[in-house]
């Protein structure tokens, strides 16, 4: 089992405000958070009612909040963001993103990881769901960037679907990462990521959701992301929907995230509450690729969990989930034509404490228990100006905050970001290595 005792110590931290994210969406002025020397939250309230303390106590004035989660992430392609823009789905994957990353050496993605890593720590995303291959790089990278990491090495049939005994070496595979990095205590949580059912096939993915339930692993996979990719799947299955494929075949019984889920029709969104499948919703990366909108309110109203994403540098191109935030309660606002669809509080809960009831993780807002991961945001700034209530100071922060507010990050306890300054990584040298790894991968794949 992996070490997990890269703690800070115990301390109390004083705010101005803190947005706790609970399920009541308490705002508490003149707010405390006490961290205890496990990383985990002790106590939140009002400064004047903590509990008497030994710890040091740090005032840091400003809004303390969750750190915010990305629940769908391919990060080790900031090695080629920008590369292919403008082209359809399968187009830019098969012409230009997986001739690229053909050529990827490990190195290459450990580079990547801790460059997109870096990113994402300085705007406030505290834990990322990778889906990815070259698992040990991006967990030594993520690990030593010191973000949280779900890691679900990905199963895609250009590697492992050659034959069924492709798919079972890669499954053991993926067990032995389980075996070895798989820490609940620690930061660093591992899945399975069968790429989608119209690239392996649903018996492959059916195969792999069964060795995720015999682990109690998440079942991470892409699912109706663009309107034509699962027609010759369900052509050959009588028209059946692939959700209802993969239902039938028993792949959707565990823990599942879906990704995307953009085309799903009523039958569709029905079998995911029936079966508890949560969402990543990648508002920004399905308008870039023009994939279209997900119905993103008719999940909520039937109780799927819905939690935000960036998707992959390549496809968005950033990491920045203060643009989900604001963008997906937009989307949804100018599809229904109705100004009172998805609020602000709904949007920040996606990417709070819904990414942690998609993840299972005991994150996502400031709650006794949890694991002390948490943001600072500069609210002495004209985005924050007036304030006259509690709901105007929750809007400011989803229509005028930004990554620009973030200055201070916390996870599990541990102060990974301070001043601005991403204190875990040499951001010049990361900057330098990916930019010489990128040159070479599109001068060797001649795109």
């Amino acid at each position: 089992m992996p070490n997990s005792s890269h703690r800070s110590g115990a301390a109390r931290f004083l705010a101005e405000v803190v947005l706790t994210c609970d399920k009541a969406f308490a705002v508490i002025e003149g707010g405390a958070v006490d961290v205890g020397d496990d990383g985990r939250i002790a106590w939140v309230g009002p400064a004047a009612d903590a509990p008497v303390t030994e710890a040091p106590v740090i005032d840091m004035g400003g809004l303390l909040m969750p750190g915010l989660v990305n629940t769908h992430a391919h990060t080790p392609m900031t090695l080629v963001r920008g590369a292919g823009d403008g082209l359809p789905l399968m187009a830019w994957l098969t012409e230009v993103m997986w001739p690229r990353e053909g050529r990827l050496r490990p190195e290459d993605v450990w580079w990547g990881m801790t460059l997109g890593s870096v990113e994402m720590l300085r705007s406030g995303v505290t834990t990322t769901c990778e889906m990815y291959a070259y698992e040990h790089d991006v967990i030594d990278a993520g690990r030593a960037a010191g973000i949280r990491l779900v890691m679900c090495p990905g199963v895609l049939s250009i590697a492992h679907a050659d034959s069924s005994a492709s798919v079972a070496g890669r499954i053991a595979e993926i067990a032995a990462v389980h075996a070895a990095e798989h820490d609940p205590e620690g930061r660093t949580t591992i899945g399975f990521a069968p790429h989608s059912a119209y690239d392996l096939g649903i018996e492959a993915c059916a195969e792999i959701a069964v060795a995720a339930r015999e682990l109690d692993a998440l079942l991470h996979i892409h699912v109706a992301e663009t309107a034509d990719e699962g027609e010759a799947l369900s052509a050959a299955h009588g028209g059946t929907s692939v959700p209802r494929l993969l239902a039938e075949a028993g792949a959707l019984d565990g823990r599942v995230l879906a990704a995307h889920g953009v085309w799903l029709d009523d039958d569709d969104l029905d079998i995911y509450a029936a079966n508890g499948v949560a969402v990543a919703h990648c508002p920004v990366s399905n308008m870039k690729l023009g994939s279209g909108v997900a119905r993103v309110p008719e999940m909520i109203e039937r109780g799927i969990t819905v939690s935000l994403a960036t998707d992959g540098p390549a496809s968005n191109d950033d990491l920045d989930m203060w643009e989900e935030i604001k963008i997906a309660s937009l989307l949804a606002r100018v599809t229904a034509l109705d100004p009172t669809v998805m609020s602000a509080q709904q949007a920040i809960s996606m990417a709070t404490r819904g990414g942690a009831e998609a993840l299972g993780l005991q994150i996502g807002a400031l709650e006794t228990g949890r694991w002390a991961d948490m943001i600072r945001l500069d609210i002495d700034d004209v985005a924050f100006v007036p304030v006259t209530s509690p709901q105007e100071l929750i809007a400011h922060v989803a229509w005028a905050g930004g990554s620009r507010h973030v200055t201070d990050v916390w996870v599990g306890g541990e102060r990974v970001v301070a001043g601005r300054v991403c204190l875990t990584v040499d951001e010049s040298r990361t900057r330098y290595e990916v930019q010489r790894r990128a040159q070479r991968l599109a001068r060797e794949s001649g795109t």
